[in-house]
């Protein structure tokens, strides 16, 4: 028999052990190792049998041992001491108080599809989602005012598991959100806070509001499984990308249009600051700047401001981050949909839907105008927007350099901000211990000084301390490997085999990530017996564990997934390499710690970031990677190797071949090698000797705090000052508006004219000054709405310039009908080819970028 309706019934705690409740109710617990240290006493058994989940624990515990507690001084002393460390990490003044809080956003709104902060909370998929968490851990850590925005899905993602012959298969388990660490958002009067969007056809869609506490961070999610809604609508926060074309509209649009009205309501009903600067991890929530323009052009809760004016003060304060390296990455949806859904009477009524259109369209060379483009309205939407990486920020450029077809892929406005993860949350106890026992403070703003404490730790500890993480892993590994195998249908009796599967003095390799092609999980595969000899070398044998889901409609990486599982499956060598179903949280946070090497081998350059392998190097593991992502900018020749790419190759598979067979030679005349290189204690000191380099090295960059500090200081900070000078009474806006709109209906009248230099003579030498006088016709504008620019550089043989410097000249002159003379001169400070041009482009305060408005005039 099937219940008719479910809920979950809350325990009642004694008065004594009230502050239960608390911490299980605040998700820094899953990053506060002392915080799990007081669950963990409550019942040990229980506490592992229920996922290491504090509201389960609760659920689970009876009423006797509750009892007990309450009367136990020694726990009690503990519980106490937990609860005023938390109260004192939510309300202490940290480093976002100390710097000046003022100066700064009072909130910002930080919307995302996913959001990874615990295995208890599923809502991730997979690197953004876990990016995302790590990005609200680190500012709850620093205390910057940020408020996350997201979805609550029903079913998550998914969970997976293999078939016999190691297909991939997905189940959709139900969460129940009373089971979780959340809480619906309520009104003043005790009813359930809601926000509701109009839909085509109608009637409107209902959600309602979930809060989770990451620490100083509340997430909100938005929920539609509410009463009132048709099925249809209820379906929208079914799961993590799935459904149709027109159900993930609707997921996105619920996300970014009812993501800010929830924000709203938060902030009405908890009198929280309203957000200063929007923040779009990703194009998925891009329609919260149509909705902000909606409030911002509404006469009757609105200021009334026409669609220029209003794009302005939205475009100001918002930040778009922009994560996938590929085409196929980005949400396109076809025109004739996002006209259904924001028409006359859709979910923004008063924002002209062509003007909706008008922002996501590909209407440059190459783009496809019958679509509309998530990524493309993002960039339009944001005055600041970054990639995740330098590598990543260079294959933007390229990627949308039509939307600023007059410039050159270096000046488009798309800059970087390198991922970071959370080392409290990533980071084995044991090894954050290593430090503390020389002095260092982990909570501490000097990140350097934390890591350079690794130098101070005797070899052999150091080496004792990875030894045991690896055995860790290897004993979690055995578990999940034979509850795998027990769900393919394997009898334990013939399971005998995995009591000894994998070893915990044997050199440990790590690969876990999605499987989409690019990533390339087979790529070890290509040569099957040089990898087994590699396996089971008698002398210096390495072991391989392996996770990672494809996505459920990409049958591609589904098979991949089956090609390694069955090499893996093989008797011969299966007790070397394992592949682990259901990669999540949980089981990354003994992997990292446990593996002596992270690989990764994606094809260059599409891997925008890749932050696993900062978690493994933030434990001492050691990279193995393709230049590329982060490890492009941050490998130094001695924090792992790097393997080298056969980037431009037009043959796929002659270049898989190449760069497998330098991974297996790194692997048997480099990593080998010096792993299993000891002394006379056992201890590999050269090994060592990279693993401290590793920390010291990559400690402090790869942290998600140093992630947040950038984003604050470079896009956060500069967005709310730049906002603010528009937002007072808006006449800020107004002239801004009115000033591009001046400058774009004038620009066919700009040109350079005639460009004059001297100086140089017939054999210029280092050291001579170039003189350039300028001339130019500017129309209707005036010298103050331009700057001409003398760009100079080295020269290539197609006369194209490069490393070039921009010089800004001086009005000199003014004549009649618009036309004047700009003058400058420069020093030739490098010998070799020179070339020079000179170009106006538009000019005022409060653009970040003389790319802004695409314009142009060239000599």
């Amino acid at each position: 028999m099937r219940a008719i309706r479910r809920f979950t019934v809350r325990p009642v705690l004694p008065a004594a052990l009230a502050a239960l409740s608390d911490l299980a109710g605040n998700l820094r617990w899953s990053w506060h190792p002392e915080t799990q240290d007081v669950f963990e006493e409550i019942d040990p058994g229980l506490w592992e049998s229920t996922g290491h989940d504090p509201v389960k624990l609760l659920g689970a515990v009876g009423p006797a041992r509750l009892e007990q507690l309450a009367t136990d001084a020694g726990f009690l002393e503990r519980l106490q001491a937990a609860s005023a460390d938390l109260q004192a990490y939510l309300t202490g003044e940290r480093w976002y108080q100390r710097r000046g809080a003022s100066a700064g956003p009072a909130a910002i709104g930080y919307f995302s599809p996913e959001f990874g902060i615990t295995a208890v909370l599923p809502q991730y998929s997979g690197g953004l989602g876990i990016l995302a968490g790590d990005h609200l851990k680190a500012a709850s850590d620093l205390g910057v005012p940020i408020v996350g925005v997201g979805l609550l899905y029903r079913h998550g993602y998914f969970q997976q598991s293999l078939s016999r012959d190691g297909w991939q298969q997905e189940t959709y388990p139900v969460l129940d959100p009373d089971e979780l660490p959340i809480s619906l958002l309520r009104e003043h009067d005790g009813s359930r806070a809601m926000i509701s969007i109009a839909m085509p056809g109608g009637p409107d869609l209902l959600a309602r509001i979930w809060v989770a506490s990451v620490g100083r961070v509340p997430l909100l999610m938005l929920d539609t499984d509410v009463e009132g809604n048709p099925d249809h609508y209820v379906d929208v926060t079914d799961r993590l990308y799935g459904g149709t074309s027109e159900h993930r509209l609707r997921q996105e649009m619920l996300l970014g249009v009812g993501g800010v009205r929830a924000l709203r309501a938060y902030s009405r009903i908890t009198g929280a600051p309203a957000p200063e600067v929007f923040h779009t991890n990703e194009g998925h929530a891009g329609f919260l700047g149509i909705e902000r323009i909606r409030e911002l052009t509404a006469d009757a809760d609105g200021p009334g401001l026409d669609f220029a004016t209003a794009l302005e003060v939205s475009r100001a304060s918002t930040v778009f981050t922009t994560h996938t390296p590929v085409p196929a990455g980005i949400d396109r949806f076809s025109r004739t949909l996002v006209e259904q859904y924001f028409g006359e009477s859709g979910a923004t009524p008063g924002v002209p839907i062509d003007r909706v259109l008008a922002l996501g369209t590909e209407d440059f060379e190459g783009g496809d105008a019958s679509v509309f483009n998530m990524a493309v309205m993002g960039f339009r939407l944001a005055q600041r927007a970054n990639g995740v990486s330098i590598l990543h920020g260079e294959v933007s450029r390229g990627m949308f350099n039509g939307l600023w077809p007059a410039f050159d892929e270096s000046e488009v406005p798309i800059g970087s901000i390198t991922n970071g993860v959370h080392a409290p949350t990533w980071v084995a106890r044991e090894v954050i211990a290593l430090a503390e026992s020389q002095g260092a403070d982990a909570e501490s703003d000097d990140t350097e000084g934390f890591w350079n404490a690794v130098d101070k730790v005797p070899s052999a500890q150091v080496w004792a301390v990875k030894r045991e993480l690896r055995q860790r892993l290897v004993t979690d590994a055995r578990k999940r490997l034979a509850a795998s195998w027990e769900k393919r249908g394997a009898a334990k009796a013939e399971l005998a085999w995995i009591d000894s599967a994998l070893d915990p003095d044997v050199l440990t390799i790590g690969f876990a990530r999605r499987v989409p092609s690019y990533k390339r999980l087979t790529l070890m595969l290509r040569d099957p017996a040089r990898l087994k000899r590699l396996l089971l070398d008698p002398e210096r044998p390495i072991q391989l564990i392996i996770a990672g889901k494809s996505h459920p409609a990409d049958d591609g990486g589904k098979k991949l997934i089956q090609e390694m599982v069955r090499f893996a499956d093989d008797p011969e060598v299966r007790h070397r390499i394992v592949f682990l179903p259901n990669y999540d949280i949980a089981m990354a946070q003994p992997l990292y710690p446990g593996c002596d090497v992270w690989l990764n081998n994606p094809l260059r350059p599409y891997e925008a970031c890749g932050t696993s392998g900062m978690k493994a190097a933030l434990n001492g593991g050691l990279n193995l990677s393709i230049l590329d992502g982060w490890w492009d900018e941050w490998y130094d020749g001695e924090n792992g190797w790097a393997i080298p790419s056969a980037d431009g190759l037009d043959d796929p598979d002659r270049r898989d071949d190449l760069e497998a067979t330098a991974l297996y030679e790194l692997l048997e005349n480099e990593v080998a090698p010096r792993f299993y290189d000891v002394d006379a204690e056992g201890v590999p000191t050269r090994w060592v000797e990279m693993l401290r380099h590793t920390l010291k090295s990559l400690g402090p960059k790869v942290l998600a705090t140093r992630m947040v500090r950038d984003y604050t200081q470079k896009l956060y900070t500069p967005a709310a000052t730049n906002a603010r000078r528009l937002n007072s009474d808006y006449a800020g806006a107004r002239t801004l508006a009115a000033w591009k709109d001046k400058v774009r209906s004038a620009w066919p009248e700009v040109r350079v004219e005639h460009v004059e230099s001297s100086g140089v003579g017939d054999a210029p030498e280092v050291g001579a000054v170039l003189s350039v006088r300028s001339f130019v016709a500017l129309g209707s504008l005036g010298p103050e709405d331009v700057a001409v620019q003398l760009v100079h550089g080295k020269i290539n043989a197609e006369d194209e310039l490069t490393d070039t410097v921009i010089h800004t000249l001086t009005l000199a002159e003014t004549y009649d009908g618009g036309r004047r003379r700009f003058d400058g001169e420069v020093t030739l400070d490098h010998s070799g080819a020179f070339g020079y041009t000179v170009r106006i482009v538009p000019s005022n305060e409060l653009l970040t970028s003389s790319a802004e408005l695409g314009v142009v005039a060239m000599a």
